[in-house]
């Protein structure tokens, strides 16, 4: 290849080349099973079994067993969501609970350094951790750590629903204080159940950057909307 393989381009288009990076990788949800990315969230493993030619039968989970019988915690309430191909969901997060009296830092130094494995500690009843599943499409999550005193770790990776068989077939559950975003990845609707800790409230949904997920009017419609009167 030539020194200047685009010098037989305009300078228009030149400027706004940009080159793929085909090294770039992809975590897959598979990935994560039996680590612990940001402290609190779990990634774990669930029985799909395939039907050739008929469907598939997942598990969500099973009370008391598990890694949710490990830690503790069981949802409830249960919801479902569908999210059309091309759409995303969030960035929010869920205000964690700190016992009266007690620092937030020095809470969640307690609960996930000092005694990471002491799940009595944690306060399912009193804030809203998610439990998440996926049916049917791919994810792509997004998790940062937002919580007090806590390095703000994140991760980025791919789930692929019930149809899709694959180690990438995952739960996941998130704590509160941990921002959560998540991106249809196919053509295809993207189906999921989720388990809250505690029952849904709106005014415990906070949210971050959420602006994907607003109607956006061509420039004329807005102004013509917002006209004002007179």
């Amino acid at each position: 290849m030539s020194q200047d393989p685009w010098k037989g381009l305009n300078p228009i288009a030149r400027s706004a080349l940009a080159t793929r990076d085909y090294n770039e990788r992809v975590i897959e949800a598979g990935e994560l099973v039996g680590q612990q990315p940001i402290p609190g969230v779990e990634v774990f493993h669930r029985r799909v079994y395939q039907q050739r030619y008929r469907g598939c039968f997942g598990e969500f989970a099973r009370q008391g067993q598990g890694r949710l019988g490990e830690i503790g915690l069981w949802p409830r309430q249960w919801a479902t969501a569908v999210m059309f191909a091309g759409t995303s969901k969030g960035f929010h997060i869920h205000p964690p609970h700190i016992p009266e009296g007690t620092e937030p830092a020095a809470w969640f130094q307690r609960l996930f350094v000092d005694e990471p494995a002491n799940y009595a500690l944690r306060p399912y009843d009193a804030e809203q951790w998610d439990c998440m599943f996926f049916i049917s499409g791919m994810a792509e999550m997004f998790l940062v750590d937002e919580r007090a005193g806590m390095p703000r770790r994140k991760v980025r990776f791919m789930i692929t629903g019930d149809d899709m068989p694959g180690p990438s077939n995952v739960g996941v559950v998130i704590p509160a204080g941990v921002a959560h975003a998540v991106r249809c990845a196919s053509s295809k609707d993207l189906v999921m159940v989720y388990g809250t800790s505690t029952t849904f409230e709106p005014e415990s949904e906070g949210r971050i950057a959420h602006g994907v997920e607003t109607s956006v009017l061509p420039p004329d419609w807005e102004a013509y909307w917002n006209r004002a009167e007179g």
